[in-house]
Order: C-alpha cells, then sequence, then structure tokens
C-alpha cells in the first residue's frame, strides 16, 4: 500500500512538473503587420518646442491615417549615438504603410517635422 502512495505521489509530482514546463514555454508570434521605425538627429537650432511639436504631430496623424495600429514616440535606446529622436509606426497591412506616405496627414506633420530634422534612417519591417 506504501509503494502504491509513493508511485501515486511521484506521479503526480511529475505532472505537476511537466504542466509547469509546458506553461512556462515562451510563446511568440509573427504577425503580418507592417512596423516603419525611424531614428535620427534633430538640427541644431531646433527648439525644445519645436521638438515636441513634431512628436505631438506625429500622434495627431496617427490617428487621422487609415490602418495606423499603434505608435511608439519615447525611445529606449538609439543607434548611431548621435541621434536623439526615434519613433515607430505600426500598420496594419503593407497597403496602409504604403498609403501613409501619400495621406495628407503625413504631409502636413512633414511640414513641421522635416525643418528641424538633421537626418534620418527608416525601415520597415514585417513577417512572411
Amino acid at each position: 500500500m506504501r509503494a502504491v502512495r509513493t508511485l501515486a505521489g511521484v506521479t503526480i509530482l511529475a505532472l505537476v512538473f511537466a504542466a509547469g514546463v509546458a506553461v512556462g514555454q515562451q510563446k511568440y508570434g509573427q504577425p503580418k503587420t507592417v512596423l516603419h521605425v525611424v531614428s535620427g538627429q534633430w538640427r541644431a537650432e531646433a527648439t525644445d518646442e519645436q521638438k515636441q511639436a513634431a512628436l505631438d504631430g506625429l500622434q495627431t496623424m496617427a490617428a487621422e491615417v487609415p490602418g495606423v495600429k499603434n505608435i511608439w514616440i519615447k525611445p529606449d535606446r538609439i543607434q548611431p549615438r548621435e541621434f536623439n529622436y526615434a519613433f515607430a509606426i505600426e500598420f496594419e497591412s503593407r497597403a496602409a504603410a504604403d498609403a501613409y506616405g501619400e495621406h495628407p496627414a503625413h504631409e502636413g506633420w512633414n511640414e513641421v517635422y522635416l525643418p528641424i530634422r538633421q537626418q534620418s534612417r527608416s525601415l520597415q519591417i514585417t513577417n512572411p
């Protein structure tokens, strides 16, 4: 009887351990959205107010451009080191990302952003 209880206890512990391993496995996805990531450097003469207006305008633009899903405006780490701002825009699809460049809200935002931008690098990322 004692051997049966020991075997049952060991079996239960093994099942609990296996369930913990299964639950603890890292899960990730590969969404079909498009990420547009930009890092850049402001012009030396750009004021803090102009920089903030550009970032605020990014939020306004995102609300107006169809297909914008999310935006990120607070950089955590920027490279190269002389760059001093970064943002990202997530689009629902390739078509939405393509349409963004020609949208009137984007063109209006560029009137605020481009005069104070020294240089920037951008890339777009998606999944197959």
